[in-house]
């Protein structure tokens, strides 16, 4: 900011950084609002990449942090041109009409994001009444509710978002076109709504996200397959499951522990997943495998047209879910192998998560929680003790009600 304001120019601070510092909360990020065009930005600093083509910004890299600034925004009343332009909804499809600070500030989404920090005299600018709605708690549209979010559909996410974490109410006019718009979200990019969905779940409020997502009856938009299989639970354990999975990762955050979106996104597919093995199973009589590398093919293809999966995300899913039809073998190099997977901690934890939602045995993830804790000579024994008593089994189970268990636990 100083530089810009040395070479001439506004440098402000503004949006959550503003927001978060005046609510006494400490802010993820930074973001600065300056006159200077895309290019004036880039000459003044070497480590500036533009990005955009929809909206034209600056990223700034200092070290590991990356300083987003942007040029004032225009109102975009001259209509139609090649730097602004509307689709038949009214959403923005492109934006790079410069403007003044005020324009700028009646430009933004809602008014808690509008205030600016001007180091020139130390103050904070507001013209949209924005320290208003900070101190009564209120999250709140700048302009009518449904043209804004029909400009950008994603300003209904953020709205829960920040309801959320922020513990605000959601304005009267604008909590009422959620109810009516969530369609538009089939608009976005699935990329964008996959970093959407990033913030939203995997931001420390999850679990609390998630309930005002199908409150509002936004999530079928960004999971329909969850979403339909939510609407017919069995014994309460599909969203249980979901909700303890999110409370978990809350909790991770809380203490400042490594999550990943591979496990999120696995718990939140799940049921898709299972549902869609057991219906391959039923009608085209293939084991349990098989079936399941079909079920997932197709769900992570289906879910990828709503909210896209990158592979470093999806390859994990498929080998957590892929593994948990091998807990049940506690026998040999079977189980023993299992344990060497790489991949066997998360496919573990998934389990503890499926037993304390009801949908496993306690005692299978007992065993495999004791197997861990034991020394080598220990669990030599345990894995020999589960072997004969598999053999017995085995020899005394009829094979027909045998492949009826399988198909239970697909």
């Amino acid at each position: 900011m100083y530089r810009l304001k040395n070479a001439g120019f506004q440098g402000l601070l503004v949006g959550g950084g503003v927001r978060d510092l005046l609510l006494g909360r400490e802010p993820k990020d930074f973001d600065v609002a300056t006159d200077a065009t895309p290019e004036q930005i880039h000459e003044l600093f070497r480590n500036c990449r533009l990005i955009g083509r929809r909206f034209r910004l600056a990223h700034i890299r200092f070290g590991r942090e990356i300083i987003e600034t942007a040029t004032f925004r225009g109102s975009g009343d001259g209509g139609e041109s090649d730097d602004h332009s509307l689709n038949d909804e009214g959403r923005v499809l492109r934006d790079n009409v410069y403007g003044t600070l005020e324009e700028d500030a009646w430009r933004r989404d809602f008014t808690i994001n509008a205030l600016y920090y001007n180091i020139a005299d130390f103050s904070v600018i507001d013209y949209t009444n924005g320290m208003d709605d900070l101190r009564n708690g209120i999250i709140r549209l700048i302009g009518e509710p449904e043209q804004r979010y029909r400009e950008d559909p994603v300003r209904m996410i953020r709205a829960v978002r920040f309801a959320a974490k922020l513990g605000f109410r959601i304005h009267e006019q604008a909590d009422e076109a959620l109810f009516e718009l969530g369609h538009l979200l089939k608009q976005v990019a699935p990329a964008r709504l996959f970093d959407e969905v990033m913030k939203l779940l995997m931001s420390g409020i999850g679990l609390q996200t998630f309930e005002l997502l199908r409150h509002y009856d936004l999530f079928r938009y960004l999971f329909p397959m969850t979403d339909e299989a939510l609407s017919h639970e069995e014994h309460d354990f599909p969203h249980i499951l979901i909700a303890r999975a999110l409370s978990n990762t809350d909790a991770r955050i809380a203490d400042d522990k490594p999550v990943t979106p591979a496990f999120l996104y696995a718990a939140l597919l799940w049921d898709p997943v299972r549902l869609r093995t057991e219906k391959i199973i039923k009608e085209e009589q293939l084991h349990v495998a098989p079936a399941m590398q079909r079920a997932v093919a197709s769900v992570i293809s289906e879910q990828a047209e709503c909210t896209s999966i990158p592979r470093r995300f999806s390859l994990p899913m498929r080998e957590i879910w892929g593994l948990q039809s091998r807990f049940r073998h506690r026998y040999g190099r079977r189980a023993k192998s299992l344990l060497a997977h790489p991949r066997f901690r998360a496919a573990y934890d998934f389990l503890l998560l499926r037993a304390e939602a009801g949908e496993e045995e306690q005692e299978l993830a007992d065993w495999w929680t004791h197997i861990q804790e034991v020394d080598d000579s220990e669990r030599d024994k345990m894995l020999n003790s589960s072997q004969g008593s598999g053999r017995q089994r085995r020899r005394r189970s009829n094979p027909a009600k045998k492949r009826d268990t399988r198909k239970n636990h697909a």
